[in-house]
């Protein structure tokens, strides 16, 4: 079995994709520190898979600790990096934080995955790198505007990083999935999305209203160039996603990149308002949400949903998952939390 070393295996998606990757017949390890997640996602994932995942606690930003991980840990055939902290809001009010955080750590995996050999590199990038596009669908072609926050101007600059690394690193291979809004969870209901504190994605906030968790959803604004003037999103179900990263690694480990930077967009095709998304939310649970109109919340992104014609082509993956499946499994892992 191929090794594959997924970091921030703890959060949302790189636990998601760890139970995607096994099931292809990787071997996986994770690098994880807990900042933004918990160990009880890879203890869900044992119970899925059958399988114990071995995380090192460790922090990417220090260059010494990442260094002394590949001098024990050999033999790794590929990376997916998603380790990075991804809320717009607190990226707003601390910059700083972010383009430390995001960027020493894919600056250090890097290096060190050059200098241990390993020649395959998956990264997590996000459709906020198309700040407020000129033309939907986005296709990969489709030239950036200038990031609506901090955190998506460190998915622009990490993108560079790598494409710069790429160029003079012709022996390693990268595959960047711009990715749009993952939502759900698992089909056990066993693992899902573990917010922090008070939820900044729309899902998370509408599953934890229907909850009571929190008393009222506020939709930020409704005076968007729109259906219905609210803003537009591409919601993908986090299994289908997770699939995506393994056929991304697959595409790299039997040497089918034509070239050894590749950028691949990963979404529904389908652009959804927040409001429309409120009402699949309610239509495929039965549970009515409590909500209001509000006024534009700095950071967001009018409208943008995906091309994902070079996905479908060059990695045969095509999402499964329709977006009541999306509503629907999030709200039964809510109600799993709950329980706990």
């Amino acid at each position: 079995m191929k090794k594959i070393l997924v970091t921030g295996g703890c959060g949302y998606i790189g636990s998601h994709t760890l139970i995607d990757l096994i099931s292809n017949g990787f071997d996986v390890i994770s690098i994880d520190n807990h900042l933004r997640s918990h160990q009880q996602q890879l203890d869900a994932v044992e119970k899925i898979t059958g399988r114990k995942i071995k995380n090192h606690i460790i922090d990417l930003c220090n260059a010494e600790a990442v260094h002394h991980f590949f001098e024990t840990e050999k033999n790794i055939d590929g990376i997916i990096h998603f380790a990075a902290l991804k809320s717009v809001p607190e990226s707003v009010a601390d910059p700083m934080f972010y383009y430390h955080n995001n960027l020493q750590s894919l600056i250090n995996i890097l290096v060190s995955a050059q200098k241990n050999n390993i020649k395959h590199f998956v990264f997590s990038s996000s459709c906020s790198v198309y700040g407020n596009a000129k033309e939907l669908p986005v296709t990969e072609l489709t030239p950036l505007q200038n990031a609506e926050s901090p955190y998506g101007y460190t998915k622009q600059i990490g993108e560079r990083i790598i494409a710069d690394f790429a160029t003079t690193h012709p022996e390693m291979n990268f595959i960047l999935l711009r990715y749009f809004n993952p939502v759900g969870a698992h089909e056990s209901a066993l693992i899902g999305e573990v917010p922090f504190d008070k939820p900044n994605n729309l899902v998370p906030i509408i599953t934890q209203t229907a909850i009571g968790k929190i008393n009222s959803l506020t939709v930020f604004g409704n005076d968007y160039d729109t259906k219905d003037g609210s803003c537009v999103r591409d919601f993908i179900h986090v299994m289908d996603l997770a699939n995506a990263h393994t056929k991304a690694m697959e595409h790299l480990t039997h040497h089918k990149n034509q070239t050894n930077y590749n950028i691949i967009n990963l979404g529904s095709g389908n652009g959804y308002t927040v409001l429309e998304a409120i009402h699949a939310f309610e239509n495929a649970t039965a549970q009515k949400l409590n909500y209001t109109i509000g006024g534009r919340r700095e950071g967001d992104t009018i409208a943008v949903y995906a091309d994902i014609t070079k996905a479908t082509t060059t990695l045969g993956w095509k999402p499964t998952r329709d977006i009541n499946t999306m509503m629907l499994t999030a709200w039964n892992w809510e109600k799993k939390m709950n329980q706990q």
